[in-house]
């Protein structure tokens, strides 16, 4: 059973996350955007482009690399969405791209955060 008072690796991977893309200079839009087809960890823009981020973070590799878990199905998943945001804001137009963020806790040292800039194509294929 998880503590009531502690934050989860999730929501700890998302605030690391938010930082770290502020200080590279993305503006944050919107955490978690929910919709029954899914969520979008992040939205941000970037020089003009709407950027979706997924972020995954993990305590440690005995389930691979954060980055192994953004799978062809995870990728359709966010793209509906995505797609449905742009649908929902009036931003078809716009350009667009995904990015994901790995966060790595290993031990008691400082989190390892790693950036792939358009890790994946939009994707709505079966």
């Amino acid at each position: 059973m998880k503590d009531a008072g502690k934050i989860s690796t999730g929501q700890l991977g998302e605030t690391l996350a938010c930082q770290f893309l502020s200080r590279q200079g993305y503006r944050i839009i919107r955490r978690n955007y929910r919709t029954k087809l899914g969520e979008i960890d992040i939205i941000a823009e970037e020089q003009g482009t709407l950027v979706f981020v997924e972020v995954k973070a993990r305590r440690g590799h005995q389930c691979g690399h954060p980055f192994e878990s953004v799978t062809s199905f995870k990728c359709r998943q966010i793209s509906k969405v995505a797609l449905l945001y742009l649908a929902e804001t009036g931003r078809e137009g716009q350009s667009a791209r995904f990015d994901v963020v790995a966060i790595s806790f290993a031990g008691e040292g400082t989190p390892v955060i790693e950036l792939v800039k358009n890790a994946f194509d939009l994707s709505y294929g079966v």
